[in-house]
């Protein structure tokens, strides 16, 4: 139960007791990460409901934007910041981790996050929500969580130390590999079924661009930074969750 409690007060700004922050509590902590996702999914899939029963043209893609960005606190915005003004940098490998440590934003960090809630809210903009569409989209807190655990205890700490070292340090990196990897699978499963029974097989492009993301993060972060660290998880998880609305709205379009 503490390992829930820390996950949901360092991962969201839910209202949740506080709890001392115990090497054995913080073992497990990352596996409850994509609950953290779950308690998100669960306000946005309510939101896709009402959205079109008001008739919001503009407040709802912008409500879908902000929602889930609003109830983690922004603080994988914090990442994405970060991580875009180390990538714009175009230095060496050491000076690009100095400047994910640096706690002031850089004019590469504002014009990508511009660019970035821009995309994301045009996306959403384009999205036909049905039930289907709702309910998938609505997952996407959820399997972006999942693949960024998996990769938190799966993958090589660029620094080794930080954040993301606290959280992986004391756990037991193969029993939490194997749970995020079920909890993974049963996002993926879950999408499969959903558009198997609703026969709405466009939507399998969500988390095909999920999976897509996922490799290209592995890449990109290995070659950057030699690994990851927690603002480069924060950059995954938001990129994560634009790509699968925008593969979303894509794919809708190119099916009808």
């Amino acid at each position: 139960m503490k390992s829930l409690l820390i996950a949901l007060s360092m991962y969201s700004k839910l209202p949740v007791p506080q709890v001392e922050w115990e090497e054995k509590s913080l073992r497990w902590a990352l596996c409850y990460f994509p609950v953290v996702g779950l308690l998100i999914a669960l306000p946005l899939r309510l939101w896709l409901w009402l959205w079109p029963l008001l008739g919001l043209d503009a407040l709802g893609p912008a409500a879908a934007v902000l929602l889930p960005v609003t109830l983690s606190g922004a603080i994988h915005m914090d990442g994405l910041c970060d991580t875009c003004d180390a990538l714009s940098s175009h230095r060496s490998r050491e000076e690009k981790l100095r400047i994910l440590k640096d706690s002031h934003a850089g004019a590469f960090a504002i014009i990508c996050c511009a660019l970035y809630l821009l995309v994301f809210y045009a996306a959403w903009s384009d999205i036909r929500l049905t039930p289907s569409s709702a309910t998938l989209l609505s997952l996407t807190p959820f399997l972006s969580r999942c693949l960024s655990g998996l990769a938190a205890v799966s993958w090589q700490n660029a620094r080794g130390t930080g954040l993301l070292a606290t959280f992986t340090t004391p756990m037991e990196a193969r029993k939490a590999r194997l749970i995020l990897l079920a909890e993974t699978v049963a996002a993926l499963l879950a999408a499969l079924l959903l558009c198997w029974y609703n026969g709405t097989w466009e939507l399998l492009a969500i988390p095909a661009a999920a999976l897509l993301t996922f490799a290209w993060y592995h890449c990109i972060s290995y070659r950057q930074f030699g690994g990851i660290t927690g603002d480069t998880e924060g950059f995954f998880l938001q990129i994560c969750e634009c790509a699968m609305v925008v593969a979303g709205a894509v794919g809708q379009r190119l099916w009808s």
